[in-house]
């Protein structure tokens, strides 16, 4: 398998790295001080759209650039961010992106259920990383912090990110664009 990107390929990673940055801006303040945003929406859709190789890329550039930009949520940055309490689930990105490409990749789903539930399965590594990372830096283990203040007050709306996430890919697979996840499958 050809690791040959395109020009059109690095401009949609770049897209998906921006827009995640853009997903940070709406920051609505949760229990457990991680607040609610718009990224996990992107991460899931970069997956499915870049393939497992150039989403994971694309996210290590979006960690890259918050150290030094305001890209993360609410229009923060730094180190503090990077390896404080909301640390995991930027980490978490990552890997979900890195995740659902594979998964879109392997599988070849073409389906809204097929990419909603491949989205879904992006959803764990976000939670797991950024609850368990939450519980270190907070030192505690109990229930309203890390299970509640880190993954279930999430979980209702990053369900409708990832349909979401699935009915764009729908709509984008649907062009005549390009997209490097669905060309992975043909090699």
């Amino acid at each position: 398998m050809s690791d040959r990107r395109t020009t059109r390929d690095l401009a949609l990673a770049a897209l998906m790295t921006a827009l995640v940055g853009v997903g940070a801006y709406l920051s609505i303040p949760l229990y457990g001080g991680i607040p609610f945003t718009l990224q996990v929406l992107f991460v899931l859709l970069a997956g499915l759209v870049l393939g497992s190789r150039l989403a994971m890329l694309s996210m290590i550039a979006y960690v890259l650039i918050g150290l030094i930009a305001p890209v993360y949520a609410g229009g923060t940055s730094g180190l503090g961010i990077l390896f404080g309490p909301p640390g995991g689930y930027i980490w978490g990105f990552v890997v979900a992106a890195w995740l659902v490409g594979l998964l879109v990749e392997r599988t070849g789903v073409r389906s809204v259920a097929g990419y909603a539930i491949v989205s879904l399965a992006g959803l764990i590594p976000i939670h797991l990383l950024g609850a368990s990372w939450l519980a270190i830096q907070l030192h505690t283990t109990g229930f309203n912090v890390v299970i509640w203040g880190g993954v279930l007050q999430f979980l209702p709306g990053d369900v409708l990110k990832a349909v979401a996430a699935a009915l764009a890919m729908r709509s984008l697979a649907a062009t005549p664009v390009h997209l490097p996840a669905l060309s992975a499958r043909r090699r």
